[in-house]
């Protein structure tokens, strides 16, 4: 079975072809157009300049990636959540393509295609079936836009059991890099001058981390880093070996909490896995870590590789191929964008 993917949630165009053999996946293709530099003028997401972008790049890229295919055998498209307008072009192409190819369209739940990504492992090459019967898992969904604590039984059997109260982690690191006016996007730039930072300098708070739930807060941490810069910096100036100690401070403030609340909600449902996605995931330091608990509390660990960290189309392909029974060809009547989907 050949599956084109495509992804337009928030400010990355991307489609991509999933063979799927047996038990055993293969990413024939994978693009994905960024526009990073377009909105780094802005400091952030343009909802109407992204939604632009994908009309003009969408279907060069779904062209790029279809290659010399004529057709695929199943279509899958993001339906949410994300910024309307952007996903109202992924959707909209989809369900023309679906009708003009005949083919069968599904929508997919954009958290549920971070939460497999790791089965596309280029260096795992496992049996899809033997990866998912380490089940059930303990996902941790981190990301721009979404900070989620999700008890995993199986493909399509979720239980919300922790979120973010105020910020997402990935919003709370645009806005420190903000703070600090080190450019956006935040994640990488900040874990960019951590690494040279001493992560022990600043005794930020860990927000939330005894509470008897499993909820975050970032919001607190956001405004103590930004009390310390003013109070350490009144005239807007610090050197950089502080820029340094700040970022570092505040990523492992983030990443404490994030782990803690992690392991300890495997340990109290019992799970035999725990499992990482979307953009943040790419941190160097926060996988290492959930390594390290995770194998301390014996629980096996899955974290996608990084070209499978940020949004893109590969992991869509493969969560409409889990949820291809749901697939109809009327479907592109009926499928339609949901800014605010909810994957439980």
């Amino acid at each position: 079975m050949i599956i084109l993917g495509i992804e337009s949630s928030c400010d990355e165009t991307a489609a991509a072809l999933l063979e799927v053999k047996g038990d055993k996946f293969k990413v024939v293709k994978n693009v994905v157009w960024s526009q990073t530099q377009i909105h780094q003028k802005y400091g952030g997401v343009v909802p109407e300049v992204a939604a632009r972008q994908h009309v003009e790049a969408i279907m060069p890229v779904i062209q790029e990636a279809m290659g010399k295919n004529s057709k695929p055998d199943l279509l899958a498209v993001t339906m949410g959540p994300g910024l309307i307008t952007s996903l109202s072009v992924g959707v909209q192409t989809a369900k023309t393509l679906s009708y003009a190819w005949d083919v069968p369209l599904i929508g997919v739940n954009h958290l549920e295609g971070h939460l497999w990504s790791y089965l596309l492992n280029r260096n795992q090459q496992e049996a899809k079936n033997k990866q998912i019967t380490n089940l059930p898992a303990v996902g941790l969904i981190v990301s721009g836009g979404h900070t989620e604590l999700i008890l995993v039984k199986g493909i399509g059997k979720y239980k919300l059991i922790g979120q973010t109260l105020d910020d997402a982690v990935g919003e709370a690191f645009d806005k420190v890099a903000k703070m600090l006016e080190l450019g956006y996007p935040g994640g990488p730039i900040v874990a960019h001058f951590a690494a040279k930072g001493n992560s022990s300098a600043i005794k930020f708070p860990r927000p939330m981390l005894t509470s008897a739930n499993f909820d975050f807060s970032f919001s607190g941490l956001k405004t103590a880093v930004k009390y310390h810069i003013r109070d350490m910096a009144p005239t807007g100036s610090l050197s950089q070996a502080h820029v340094n100690d700040v970022c570092a401070s505040f990523q492992q403030a983030v990443i404490e909490v994030l782990v803690a609340k992690t392991i300890r909600a495997a340990e109290k449902y019992k799970v035999k896995s725990v499992i990482l996605g979307g953009g943040v995931s790419a941190n160097e330091e926060l996988t290492q870590n959930l390594k390290l608990k995770a194998n301390n509390s014996k629980l096996n660990c899955f974290v996608p590789e990084k070209w499978l960290t940020g949004d893109n189309a590969a992991m869509i392909a493969l969560a409409g191929y889990f949820n291809k029974q749901k697939s109809s060809k009327n479907n592109w009547k009926i499928l339609d964008a949901e800014a605010n989907l909810r994957l439980v």
